[in-house]
């Protein structure tokens, strides 16, 4: 039975986190569970090179270094000092809370996985550092391996370079909507997951939390078509849509006269402009981050227009139509 795409994933991590040497790419393809079944050393070459991408843009120090002092092979590892969370004090109330979420997530078929991969590893010859290899497994949630049910579905599609279709709501009282997206990788913020990509219908990025996609994901169109452009960094674009991320520099945005008082206060005028038969005003307001202004400007509807930078008027257009829309089924 082929392995997916997230056991895969979660094989490399704990096999990486188990070692203090570095594990050369044949190594791995041995040892790790889901590589044996590539066809090819080429196919290997192809999957470990998008698991290592995927592995990073999820926030995991991968390290690479000379396997041995006798070779000069590179291989690889997880810097355990990077990636380990630092002690944290916790109220009695803190620990009880964290208690009910450890039961929640506790995964029997994980720690099986982890156990199963571990033993590979000796069998091959690895050294495994036996504290942290126990502390490995029962370090990763169950929710690592996604929570979602679409999650298997989207990685299983962005390993296959396909289109995928879903159905996707922008907040939970809203209905439901169909997607078709071009799928680039998926990316971890604040304890939820998001998929980042293009949308075909818009034209556009999109990030979309994997929460509010339906579980009904279709994979369409030729297979290894869709690949993530090389300049692109989804945790930058979710950094950014989540405003997690401080943008720095203004935004230049013009309001009808008399109208959005709040705008005004947090900007300067720079100058005046009729929109089409609305007189108002040009105003550079400075930004804190990019879902804080796009909210705002949302906001005040037809009594707010973003001139520049182009990214945030689209932002705002999107928010605006899906309000619309939206609005037109609940009547």
């Amino acid at each position: 039975m082929a392995i997916s795409k997230v056991e895969r994933l979660m094989n490399l991590v704990i096999a990486l986190l188990s070692t203090r040497q570095y594990l050369t790419a044949e190594r791995i393809r041995a040892s790790v569970a889901g590589y044996d079944d590539s066809s090819s050393y080429e196919a290997f070459s192809r999957m470990f090179e998008r698991d290592k991408n995927e592995l990073r843009d999820l926030g995991v120090p991968l390290e690479t270094g000379i396997s041995s002092r006798y070779s000069t092979v590179e291989g690889y590892r997880i810097n355990r000092d990077a990636y380990e969370l630092p002690d944290i004090d916790l109220t009695s109330a803190e620990a009880a809370a964290v208690a009910v979420a450890v039961q929640l997530w506790e995964s029997p078929e994980l720690t099986s996985a982890a156990q199963s991969a571990l033993l590979k590893l000796r069998a091959a010859g690895v050294q495994v550092d036996q504290e942290s290899a126990a502390s490995a497994v029962t370090a990763v949630p169950a929710r690592s391996r996604g929570s979602e049910p679409a999650l298997g579905k989207l990685l299983a599609a962005i390993d296959a370079g396909q289109a995928v279709r879903f159905d996707h709501r922008s907040a939970v009282n809203e209905p439901f909507r169909q997607r078709n997206v071009e799928p680039w990788g998926v990316v971890t913020h604040g304890g939820r997951w998001y998929l980042v990509g293009h949308d075909l219908d818009r034209d556009a990025v999109r990030t979309f939390r994997l929460s509010r996609i339906g579980d009904d994901v279709r994979p369409f169109g030729p297979a290894y078509k869709v690949t993530k452009p090389e300049d692109v960094d989804l945790r930058e674009i979710v950094d950014r849509i989540t405003g997690s991320a401080t943008i720095s520099g203004t935004a230049t945005v013009w309001v009808a006269e008399g109208r959005a008082q709040e705008l005004r206060r947090l900007g300067r005028s720079v100058g005046s402009r009729t929109v089409g038969s609305r007189a108002g005003d040009l105003l550079e307001i400075p930004v804190r981050s990019w879902d804080w202004i796009a909210r705002m400007i949302t906001g005040h509807g037809a009594d707010a227009l973003v001139i520049d930078p182009a990214e945030l008027r689209e932002d705002v257009v999107s928010r605006v139509r899906a309000v619309a829309q939206t609005a037109g089924v609940r009547r």
